[in-house]
């Protein structure tokens, strides 16, 4: 597998007010976080109300402005390049089939309901070909053609049925994208959302044909994921209205089209959602518990990052991360907006 090296430039910080609404109850809360002792892969925790951060906390000598790989957070970013290329007629639409754009690495002889394969099923991994993510990652990674070896993976279903959460998936739109474009992926996510003040991505992995991984490896900083995350909450624009993703491609990424079978969680374009502490939660979800949370309801953004040397799930980290947000959704919810 290639190395991931976290870039040492320092990030671009994120346009936000940091001071503006400091909300005492929760700038208490993350100060206690230090003592949580189901807590300790934490590295940082920033929770942003409609467009100003309310409290930001690095713990364990981490900072918001530092690079972090965001894992499997990537795939949110990777599905907002998709409904912006839709929206630029580089792309036709979600039912669009991908055989045709990718016919070059398709099997000698496939099996032929690698036709019926959209942009849309890719996005809600439900493409059907075998899963290249857990323990088939490694050998998928150390193929000589990723696009290639993930075309040509057995069915495990047919395209349109049941989650098969596979990064190799997300990674066929990586390469879907550099060839609609004739632009890497990471060329396009600057281009196209460098209006967007405080996003950067800093390294981030590539196959052996030089196309930016999907869904993987991508160094941001809390920060930046706050900046991506106030876009979508902020309906596709800018904090200077500038429309940089389309309000109906948001709905349709947070659309309810299959459910998880590890998590229970509903699974849109590239977003999970669940309801926590009554509220409904559309959130992006890395290895390790890199998290981005927004509740709309709410006009609340939260970033969580962790280190990445573990899992999130089996250990019940992650379920862990879910009541931090809780805690933080009722002491939010509990405080008067203009606090402090």
């Amino acid at each position: 597998m290639i190395r991931f090296v976290v870039a040492l430039c320092a990030l671009m910080l994120i346009a936000l007010p940091a001071a503006a609404q400091t909300s005492a109850p929760a700038a208490a809360l993350l100060d206690a976080l230090t003592e949580r002792p189901d807590l300790s892969p934490l590295k940082t925790v920033i929770v942003a109300r409609d467009g100003a951060i309310l409290a930001e906390r690095g713990y364990r000598g981490n900072r918001v402005t530092d690079a972090t790989n965001i894992k499997s957070a990537s795939k949110s970013i990777i599905s907002a390049l998709v409904g912006m290329a839709i929206d630029k007629g580089l792309l036709q639409g979600p039912n669009q089939k991908i055989a045709p754009i990718l016919k070059a690495d398709l099997p000698a002889s496939p099996d032929p309901r690698i036709n019926d394969i959209t942009i849309g099923n890719l996005l809600s991994m439900q493409a059907g070909l075998g899963r290249l993510s857990g323990p088939n990652y490694g050998r998928w990674v150390a193929s000589r053609n990723w696009v290639r070896t993930a075309l040509a993976q057995p069915f495990d279903d047919d395209p349109g049925g049941q989650m098969l959460y596979s990064t190799a998936s997300t990674h066929l739109l990586s390469g879907i994208l550099t060839k609609v474009s004739g632009k890497s992926t990471l060329t396009l996510a600057r281009e196209w959302l460098g209006p967007l003040d405080g996003f950067r991505i800093g390294a981030w992995d590539r196959d052996p044909q030089g196309i930016y991984l999907g869904g993987n490896q991508m160094a941001m900083s809390a920060r930046s994921l706050l900046a991506f995350g106030e876009l979508y909450r902020n309906g596709g624009r800018t904090a200077s209205g500038v429309q940089l993703v389309s309000p109906t491609w948001i709905e349709a990424s947070w659309q309810h089209r299959t459910i998880s079978r590890f998590s229970g969680d509903s699974y849109g374009y590239g977003w999970f959602a669940r309801e926590i502490a009554g509220e409904t939660v559309h959130f992006a979800w890395g290895y390790g518990g890199q998290m981005l949370y927004i509740i709309p309801s709410l006009d609340l953004t939260v970033v969580m990052t962790s280190a990445e040397s573990g899992p999130s799930a089996r250990n019940g980290y992650r379920d862990a991360l879910h009541l931090l947000l809780g805690e933080i959704i009722t002491a939010v919810k509990a405080a008067p907006e203009t606090d402090g």
